[in-house]
């Protein structure tokens, strides 16, 4: 098992190390530990998933993908990456929704801090959840579903892996479908909105030197038209783009316009590949979408602390959702995301001029993430602050899935 994270800015602090292979192994683990965290592909950037107790890999329990046809939901092992998941339910003639920009990441993980793709109608990846099971503080094994649990359920889902060990997620499914992806350089910024609207799912990277978004990522569906020459006055990349400069294309899922099927194409990264580029740090702030233009004017007077220490920015349009904790509860969001050089002593500072630039529009940090916003703004920004904390302390009394930095945003 990993002793570090993904990115290498953490390392785990936990006493012992645990991979059962089984959910009844799993269950006298948790009922046996006074500290005890889960550790998936290590895709956070913070100490969210750290503990000084027992950190557990469920990466040997069964490899479950079970497809529901009659409900069209997949019921997979809560470790699986979403590109194995993927994989699967598009070869019988499934798809999920959305997928985030990394396929490598785990569907665990990923529901359980609101992690997303994008696409002004697509919801973040948790909003697809339809059940979950998990092994509460006790051992015991707790299902909970959409239909039968309502708000309980919408508390859980993003849940900070905070009330439980999740086991197995149900996930909607819809058709498969194929995906034609674009890469647009040099928009103007006035054309953001236009931009956001015209495909599927749409992303813009800009390295805060220019006024102009140096690229656009359109994924549309196949059956759209192709974009026209001069397209919203940029210019068509006639080969393959890396949203990083200077990263090997070939990393990334192809582009030109190719059609195929939509998991190879809504991610920005192939699975066999390295993800984004390796050596970084990583914040992300969710703002009001329809905010979105004085936004990026609020952060120019920043960009000159930005650019030296960034590796590219990537602008991402989510619709709102009704789960708790979600960035995008009640809002559709503009989520400004940082691929930030991996140089904690110099990135710190320029986080917190971003977030200080950032405080009018009531931002939500991404959970996984690199942030130093303090506890009572985080909580203010977020409706069903005191909910899910109440929830929190009614599954997990004795704390055992707590952290510092779950003690930090939700004390007791």
């Amino acid at each position: 098992m990993p002793r570090r994270n993904w990115a290498g800015n953490v390392r785990y602090a936990a006493r012992r190390f645990h991979r059962p292979t089984s959910v009844d192994e799993l269950r006298r683990l948790v009922a046996g530990s006074d500290r005890l965290r889960v550790v998936g592909t290590g895709h956070s950037f913070n100490r969210l998933g750290d503990t000084t107790g027992d950190l557990v890999s469920l990466a040997g329990l069964p490899p479950e993908i079970t497809i529901d046809p009659e409900r069209r939901t997949v019921t997979v092992a809560a470790a699986l990456r979403y590109g194995d998941v993927a994989t699967r339910v598009h070869a019988e003639g499934y798809a999920l929704a959305n997928l985030a920009s990394l396929p490598h990441i785990s569907v665990a993980g990923a529901v359980a801090t609101g992690t997303h793709g994008s696409g002004e109608a697509n919801g973040n990846l948790a909003t697809a959840v339809a059940a979950l099971e998990l092994v509460t503080a006790d051992g015991e094994l707790l299902r909970v579903d959409r239909d039968t649990d309502g708000d309980t359920f919408a508390g859980m889902v993003v849940g900070l892996g905070a009330l439980g060990v999740v086991t197995r997620v149900t996930l909607d499914l819809v058709p498969a479908f194929d995906v034609r992806q674009y890469v647009h350089l040099g928009l103007p910024r006035e054309e953001l909105d236009a931009a956001f609207g015209s495909a599927y799912s749409v992303s813009l990277f800009t390295d805060w030197r220019s006024p102009r978004i140096a690229q656009v990522w359109r994924k549309q569906r196949a059956d759209q038209a192709a974009p026209p020459p001069g397209w919203l006055g940029t210019t068509a990349a006639d080969t393959a783009c890396h949203p990083v400069p200077g990263m090997p294309a070939e990393n990334c899922t192809t582009q030109l316009g190719v059609p195929g099927p939509w998991h190879e194409r809504l991610p920005h990264f192939r699975l066999g590949f390295t993800p984004s580029s390796g050596d970084e740090l990583q914040s992300e702030y969710h703002v009001p979408r329809a905010a979105a233009a004085e936004v990026l004017a609020a952060l120019d007077p920043v960009a000159h602390l930005i650019a030296p220490v960034l590796q590219i920015c990537e602008l991402r349009t989510v619709a709102a959702d009704r789960l708790w904790l979600s960035p995008n509860y009640d809002r559709d969001s503009l989520a400004v995301h940082f691929t930030w050089s991996d140089d904690a002593a110099a990135v710190l500072p320029v986080v917190a001029a971003v977030e200080e630039r950032l405080a009018p529009f009531a931002p939500r940090p991404h959970w996984g993430k690199v942030f130093g916003l303090a506890p009572e703004r985080v909580a203010a920004a977020h409706p069903r602050y005191a909910d899910f904390a109440a929830l929190l302390t009614r599954l997990d009394p004795a704390g055992t899935f707590r952290t510092e930095l779950l003690d930090r945003y939700f004390p007791r």
